[in-house]
């Protein structure tokens, strides 16, 4: 364990003596600009066990004091990250007066200061374990407690925190706000947010709701958009759960800066990440849905995760398998982005499906040990698995039940902590069922199955037999499951259509499930296995099936059904059980006539991926151009100004190689040769000088020209990856230098691992290898957990796939000096470069194999 982490014992041990918190917090943000720390005073009153000791965290620059029940401590208390409390009494005062840092990377309280203006603004972000960076607190989730907060900032500064501001009292150029109490919640789920922010507000049913975003960007919030999204959320959730919004007056939307994830639950104070929802000019469809669902996801937790909250990292699901489940119900059944769960079918879904088949997969009700395992744990089970598991649980216990113990888990856990059992009890009430083996199943097991038909047929064409096989995609989790699917019978009408001419629901459990209703019937053109997609497996298709989709996918009427096709065929492209070239072959002949755009990006995103990595490398100049002419195809069929057009425009671009193609790129720049509806925004300038960087199109005196042309902090970070991304080795050395240093900001950081990782770039990037082995371990002792995560996973050569690479990871791994979660980043890493080799020699043999026949 690291000084500055949280064993799960400790915190058992902890909230069994600790109850009755409340704090009351004051910040003094009224330092200059560059002054690294601010004051945070923390008084604590608890009750705990007489004589009793334990301690409190707390990351700091220095404690100037602490006072325990009227008594002054030793500040020599302090040490690791910790103040140890000794001969606790049975209701307790404690005061600690410290200097907290800004944070830089995302974390605690961080400072960002605008270049378009220099204005300053700040943020908290406190999960999982990082609100002691901003006030002395017992940080655990199941230690809630209420919280007065008083900050001291400039006067023309917004404040905005979980609860209305109750007061403001103005001293010369500052001004302290006090807010009212909150309600009871976690330490994670605190926020501050405070500077010179723009406000929009509107209200819903009594609600007070307000965006705020930095004055710079206020011209491009979309407020009309998200105010409908929020209205249409709170609305569908309380008819949902049959409770209203729980926190009262006012639901606050924040547009931050640099920030880590895409957004973050705060109670009544939910913060964004500004770049990825706030648009400088048109964007894609799944950008948009994407945003409508982060907006939906992050409401649900007001219920999931805020008013019930988890009483460990373990049950991490708990909150987001859930909020991810809610807020594709809410997008599908309450916004126009009805295609919701067939997005979420070859898009969370594949992330999902790539989590479970690495070496380090976890059940969804996972073993977390310390804070630093769960850290890792928002990932694709903890969201998108636990979600498809969600949607089998509804398939089998029904609808009604499902929301009717969802309503009463509220209502026995609200503002309390809750467990898996605690969730499962009601559940088993309203459905009747015994949900103890489900839950071993789905829940306490790691690894995905596969699902596949075996059908046998007469020699007239009849079924004599069609059987689920279902295995393990991984022996080492060998688990069979029950599983609730949908069969989809498809056959061409007389226009050439594919549809469904039948849809079985029925259970399938251990290796073989015969299929008694298709006995003696003739055989459908496509047998589709969960239809529908109420479970989570693999799926794989019958050579009959394969033959079908390869020649009439895009006549295939269902969208849903088309979206779980596609995530297979993928699937099996990352599996090399379909070459890459193969899948190049579908998209080209199927992804011109798809009419649902997100679909569409899904496609044509896996179709990059698919060339760039899953590819052989003798092979992919000639798929590369094979998809550049596809994605032309959709670009010059599109209407002006749909989603089609950008993300064909977007993909054209990105697979541009030859002199032609790059001339064509450059002249999109230029702006000449614009197709109609194009509109050549900031954002779309900063991609066409990224692609033309990194062909050496483009030198460092144009992108800094760029630079000057867009002042502002996101066009600095899009210049610092277009310098990384040029092919010269000076280029490299220079974002390698610029990357290391720990004055850099993890944005920037981050932007500048982007620009050094470029593909056709191997030979520039080969020196960097042996350098990341020898630096990661540093970035584990020195750095802070978000960058250390970030330079390793990041670092580890994406578009290189040889065994100098693995053999590089086994020397990281064999040399001891990274913690465990250090190590399961690496173990991932080295697993996706095995992939990537079985994938490409897959793609060798196959064209080996055409031209042989050729």
């Amino acid at each position: 364990m690291t000084p500055d982490d949280l064993l799960r014992s400790e915190a058992e041990q902890r909230v069994s003596l600790i109850s009755g918190l409340h704090y009351d917090i004051w910040l003094d943000l009224t330092g200059e600009p560059a002054q690294p720390t601010f004051l945070s005073t923390s008084e604590v009153t608890f009750s705990a066990r007489d004589g009793s000791s334990t301690f409190l965290n707390l990351d700091a620059a220095g404690v100037q004091g602490i006072v325990l029940n009227g008594r002054d401590v030793d500040v020599a208390a302090f040490a690791k990250n910790r103040i140890a409390l000794t001969g606790l009494q049975s209701e307790n005062t404690l005061r600690v007066v410290a200097d907290c840092r800004y944070s830089h990377t995302g974390m605690g309280l961080h400072r960002v200061v605008d270049p378009a203006d220099g204005n300053v603004y700040l943020y908290t972000q406190c999960e999982p374990f990082e609100a002691h960076r901003v006030f002395a607190c017992f940080d655990q989730p199941d230690l809630k407690a209420t919280f007065t907060l008083s900050v001291a900032a400039p006067s023309e500064w917004t404040l905005v925190s979980n609860a209305p501001v109750d007061r403001a009292e103005a001293a010369g150029a500052s001004t302290t706000t006090v807010f009212r109490e909150s309600p009871v919640m976690s330490t994670y789920l605190v926020a501050i947010v405070a500077g010179p922010y723009a406000r929009v507000t509107d209200s819903h049913e009594g609600v007070e709701l307000n965006l705020y975003c930095r004055q710079s960007l206020r011209r491009y919030l979309d407020d009309a958009e998200i105010f409908e999204i929020t209205k249409q959320g709170l609305t569908h959730f309380a008819s949902r759960f049959k409770m209203s919004y729980p926190f009262g007056s006012k639901y606050d939307q924040l547009f931050v800066p640099e920030f880590n994830a895409g957004a973050m639950e705060n109670v009544a104070c939910v913060t964004f990440n500004e770049e990825s929802t706030i648009y400088r000019g048109p964007v894609p469809a799944t950008v948009l849905a994407w945003r409508a669902g982060t907006i939906l996801h992050e409401m649900a937790h007001m219920w999931f995760g805020d008013l019930v909250t988890m009483r460990w990292w373990d049950d991490l699901w708990l909150n987001e398998s859930f909020a991810t489940y809610m807020g594709n119900d809410a997008q599908a059944e309450a916004t126009k982005y009805t295609s919701a769960w067939v997005d979420f079918a070859n898009g969370d879904k594949s992330w999902a499906a790539l989590q479970d088949q690495l070496p380090t997969t976890h059940p969804i009700a996972a073993d977390v040990p310390d804070v630093s395992t769960g850290r890792l744990n928002f990932d694709g089970i903890s969201y998108a698995k636990g979600a498809s598991v969600l949607r089998q649980l509804v398939a089998w216990v029904g609808e009604d039940a499902f929301f009717g113990g969802v309503r009463d888990y509220f209502a026995e856990h609200q503002w309390a902590n809750a467990s898996l059992k605690d969730f499962l009890a009601p559940l088993e009430r309203h459905s009747g069922r015994d949900l103890a083996a489900w839950s071993r199943e789905w829940l306490q097991t790691a690894g995905m199955n596969v699902l596949q038909a075996e059908v046998v047929t007469t020699s007239d064409g009849m079924i004599e037999s069609c059987t689920i096989v279902q295995s393990a995609a991984n022996p080492k989790f060998p688990t069979l499951r029950s599983h609730r699917v949908g069969v989809g019978l498809y056959d061409l009408d007389d226009d050439g259509r594919l549809v469904r001419t039948e849809r079985l629901e029925l259970d399938v459990a251990g290796e073989r499930t015969e299929l008694e209703a298709l006995r003696r019937r003739a055989r459908p053109a496509l047998l589709l296995l969960n239809d529908g997609d109420l479970t989570f497996a693999k799926i794989r298709l019958d050579d009959v099936s394969t033959q079908t989709v390869m020649d009439h996918l895009s006549d295939l009427d269902d969208a849903l059904a088309r979206s779980l096709i596609w995530a297979a065929v993928w699937d099996m492209t990352r599996d090399g059980e379909l070459p890459a070239s193969r899948y190049i072959d579908l998209v080209a002949r199927h992804a011109p006539n798809e009419r649902v755009p997100t679909i569409v990006d899904d496609i044509l995103g896996q179709a990059v991926g698919a060339v760039e990595l899953y590819s052989h490398p003798s092979n992919r100049p000639a798929l590369r151009a094979r998809l550049h002419d596809t994605s032309s195809r959709i670009l010059e069929a599109a209407s002006p100004g749909t989603p089609h057009q950008l993300t064909a425009l977007r993909v054209t671009v990105t697979t541009s190689d030859t002199d032609g193609q790059l001339d064509a790129a450059a002249g999109l720049l230029e702006g000449s040769e614009l197709p109609p509806g194009v509109v050549v925004d900031q954002d779309l300038r900063w991609f066409l000088i990224r692609r033309l960087a990194a062909a050496g199109r483009v030198d460092e005196e144009v992108i800094n020209a760029e630079s000057a042309r867009d002042k502002t902090d996101v066009g600095l970070r899009k210049a610092a990856a277009a310098c990384a991304a040029r092919p010269d080795a000076a280029a490299k050395e220079a974002a390698w230098e610029r990357l290391i240093d720990p004055e850099t900001p993890l944005a920037t950081q981050k932007a500048l691992i982007r620009g050094l990782q470029e593909r056709d770039q191997q030979d520039l990037f080969a020196d960097f290898l042996d350098r990341w082995v020898e630096t990661v371990p540093r970035y584990w002792r020195e750095r802070s957990s978000e960058e250390a995560e970030f330079f390793t996973a990041g670092m580890y050569p994406v578009y290189r796939v040889d065994d100098a690479v693995v053999a590089a990871a086994d020397r990281l791994l064999e040399g001891g000096e990274l913690k465990e979660s250090g190590r399961r980043l690496v173990v991932e890493s080295r697993d996706q470069t095995l992939r990537l080799q079985r994938a490409q020699a897959a793609d060798h043999a196959s064209e080996a194999e055409v031209g042989a026949r050729t």
